[in-house]
């Protein structure tokens, strides 16, 4: 474990929250090593029996750490195989796919308590828990589009399950703003709350008093009933974001953003 994200655990709740206030819980490189070690240290905890995923301070997560967008408009950062060939694990997630897709892994239900906003990476973090309760005026987006990219961090599995196939493409293709009662209305969040983390360990609590065999069982079978080709789906995001990254269209993205210019993009074909 790092300091980026802490545990405690009572009475077969385990209480999980990213712990980067200062900046909003945004992704760095430590953030994706806490997040995953964290995953790994509950998998392995005796007598878990729910997990609550939130984010201290403001908000949920904020998406990825900006000094990232900033390496990728100055050509620091690039994708190709440094995407495609980086280590997956079992379940066909890379490092950065394992965030969302290593709760779904977990044995337990996992709720994400989403206050503030949950942008980009910290999106497709919450959409990897079993349920998302959130604020009435908590902001969920896909925001990848904005930076002239795609979700690559399990979204398109993951929203395959969640939402119609349009809404899905809406959400994806615009990278809007979407509100809690849209949210669930639409079937991205689970419920309205006026504290979704209060809500969350309660709900949690109830679950750690009902038989773990059959909690166990149940998401089991939740999982299978849920599975497609998952493996090809995560493969193809990381091709997809392999070939954006460092394009010059995603770098104009990056550009005309930071710049609070309209971007002038080309076509290529």
């Amino acid at each position: 474990m790092n300091d980026r994200v802490s545990i405690s655990f009572a009475n077969g709740v385990a209480d999980v929250r990213l712990a980067r206030p200062d900046k909003m819980n945004a992704f760095d490189d430590a953030m994706f090593e806490g997040v995953n070690r964290a995953i790994e240290e509950l998998a392995g905890l005796s007598g878990l029996r729910c997990v609550v995923l939130s984010g201290e301070g403001r908000a949920f997560c904020a998406g990825l750490d900006l000094s990232n967008f900033g390496k990728m408009a100055s050509g620091e950062r690039k994708g190709g195989d440094a995407i495609t060939n980086l280590p997956r694990y079992a379940n066909g997630a890379n490092r950065g796919q394992q965030v969302s897709f290593g709760w779904r892994d977990l044995p337990v239900p996992v709720i994400a308590a989403v206050h503030g906003v949950a942008l980009g990476a910290g999106f497709q973090l919450s959409l990897g828990a079993d349920m998302r309760f959130v604020t009435p005026d908590v902001r969920l987006s896909a925001f990848e589009m904005n930076w002239g990219l795609v979700p690559d961090m399990g979204a398109f599995p993951l929203l395959k399950e969640l939402v119609r196939a349009d809404i899905a493409r809406d959400l994806v293709y615009s990278g809007r703003m979407v509100e809690g009662p849209e949210a669930v209305e639409i079937g991205l969040a689970t419920r309205l709350c006026d504290d979704p983390l209060a809500d969350a360990l309660e709900y949690a609590k109830g679950i750690a008093n009902t038989n773990p065999d059959a909690i166990r069982a149940a998401k089991r079978l939740l999982n299978l009933s849920a599975e497609g080709d998952y493996k090809d789906i995560l493969v193809a995001e990381s091709k997809e974001m392999a070939a954006l990254m460092g394009s010059p269209n995603q770098i104009e993205a990056v550009n005309a953003r930071v710049g609070k210019r309209a971007p002038a993009f080309t076509d290529q074909g």
